[in-house]
């Protein structure tokens, strides 16, 4: 039998930009809170601690991928990874989270009792010499795991790869200290990582190849924010702070307006904005996707660093298919072949919601694309529990942020109700077909089987859009109808002076 250890009121999966987030929240928001926090990894930062390959950098600006609580100081709006990471631990020794992180725990189940009106969460303990099982319970329980799996990235079928004599690596496992040095690289991939990638190896490789199936959308962004460096000479740092976010927060979703509803113009924009920076050097057919702006996410390069590297041929990019691997490289169908030393597949991650962990209410596995998700955060039917997923077409912790601020209100409004569990619930059958991602990309595509429904109204459509959420997730009604409070398994309804008090809270 698992050992057992300390109740808690709530357990946050994951001590990432995420998981340290909403322990910040809930720490300062609800004083006294008995919180635990687990996570695998030996250190803090998730993510910006497990990638390691060269120029590893946020693809969303940090005015808006920082905290809400506490502002990024940097004026590097797109940060390298050591940096976030070093953010995020700093936020927890200043909130004072760190002492409630268990590291070295692998999560494999979390078990939901009506009875007792409290999660069982199951965890191995990985930091020890010998594999450990413990137990945790919680009437709580908050996934902020982030969307992928850290196990292995996603790799495709790769023809004839046994052949290729160099070798072969997936950046979410980068060997450490690795020497690419004079080397040939191909990297295979045309998103976020790829286009990361080859730049950054430019400055010791002695050639880059950009090896992708098709192209998508890449824009060039100012390395810099100039306008808020200026700022912090005459205001202080939280408003400049808080001025900037919102300056790119309604930018942000201008543009991706502009681009749902005038398509073909955005495209002619981006397009020319692209053939500007190649200088006339490079095939633009290269980026030109066959796909409207956003039905995929956009990759953003810091002050065109990739468009430069292709200009000034330390880098090379190719659109075509791989017939098989060899052992000097890789022949694609076109006859052509290129040569390499090393080739990167930068081809994707596997997406995994909740850790991978099994889940069970009241001994029924919960299978998750048989559910809706509730505003984004929570689980059609399922008690007492909530997760983080942050937007596809923006920061992904602007929604982290908010759904912190709406998890501190359901928490509070059930101390105010003396409620033991809270469950969204929907009786009219509103599902529809779509997952809640709103989104085209292969990594979605993948593993549309294990996603959670999207409904045909609101609260159950996933909105994607922070300024409607905004109102919504801080300030709308904990009463909708639709999510229920419970205590002795009978429905607990707020009175209208409990309703005043909780929007006065909010």
């Amino acid at each position: 039998m698992p050992q057992a250890q300390a109740q808690f009121d709530v357990i946050i999966l994951g001590a990432g930009l995420s998981g340290i987030g909403a322990a910040c929240h809930l720490k300062s928001s609800i004083p006294g809170i008995k919180l635990g926090i687990i996570e695998r990894r030996e250190r803090a930062g998730g993510t910006w601690d497990l990638f390691k390959y060269p120029g590893i950098r946020s693809d969303s600006d940090m005015l808006t991928l920082g905290y809400d609580f506490r502002p990024w100081t940097d004026t590097k709006l797109l940060a390298d990874g050591p940096s976030i990471r070093q953010y995020i631990e700093d936020t927890a020794d200043e909130y004072d989270v760190r002492r409630d992180i268990r590291f070295g725990h692998k999560v494999t189940e979390a078990s939901w009792s009506s009875e007792d009106n409290l999660w069982t969460v199951t965890a191995v303990r990985e930091d020890t010499l010998e594999p450990e099982e413990v137990s945790f319970t919680t009437r709580f329980v908050y996934g902020c795991t982030g969307y992928y799996k850290y196990d292995a990235g996603y790799t495709p079928p790769l023809p004839g790869v046994e052949r290729f004599k160099g070798d072969v690596i997936h950046p979410q496992h980068w060997p450490e200290n690795y020497d690419y040095s004079g080397k040939r690289v191909v990297v295979i991939g045309s998103g976020a990582t790829a286009v990361t990638l080859v730049p950054a190896m430019t400055d010791k490789a002695a050639h880059v190849t950009m090896l992708q199936r098709s192209p998508g959308y890449v824009v060039s962004v100012p390395e810099r924010d100039l306008i808020s460096e200026n700022l912090r000479r005459v205001l202080p740092e939280a408003l400049t702070y808080r001025l900037a976010r919102v300056r790119n927060v309604v930018l942000q979703r201008a543009v991706f307006d502009v681009c749902r509803r005038a398509p073909k113009t955005m495209r002619r924009v981006l397009l020319s904005a692209v053939r500007r920076q190649l200088g006339g050097n490079v095939d633009i057919s290269h980026f030109e996707p066959h796909y409207n702006p956003w039905d995929e996410r956009m990759c953003a390069v810091p002050r065109g660093d990739l468009f430069q590297a292709l200009r000034e041929e330390k880098a090379s990019i190719v659109t075509d298919h791989i017939d098989s691997f060899t052992e000097t490289g890789i022949r694609l169908k076109s006859g052509a072949e290129l040569e390499a030393d090393i080739i990167v597949t930068a081809t994707g991650l596997e997406l995994q919601l909740l850790g991978g962990a099994e889940y069970r209410i009241d001994g029924q596995v919960l299978n998750l694309h048989d559910k809706l998700m509730y505003k984004g955060i929570m689980l059609e039917g399922v008690p007492n529990l909530a997760l983080v997923f942050g937007y596809t077409n923006a920061s992904w912790t602007l929604k982290a942020n908010i759904a912190n601020a709406f998890v501190v209100r359901i928490l509070q409004e059930m101390q105010r109700l003396g409620a033991e569990r809270i469950v969204p619930e929907d009786e009219e059958g509103c599902v529809a077909e779509e997952n809640f991602l709103n989104l085209n990309s292969g990594y979605i595509r993948r593993a549309d089987d294990r996603l959670p429904r999207q409904g045909t109204k609101p609260p159950w459509q996933n909105l994607q859009n922070y300024l409607l959420d905004v109102p919504a997730l801080r300030y709308g009604t904990l009463h909708d109808g639709y999510l229920r409070f419970y205590r002795d398994d009978c429905r607990v309804t707020a009175s209208p002076v409990q309703r005043v008090a909780s929007l006065l809270a909010a």
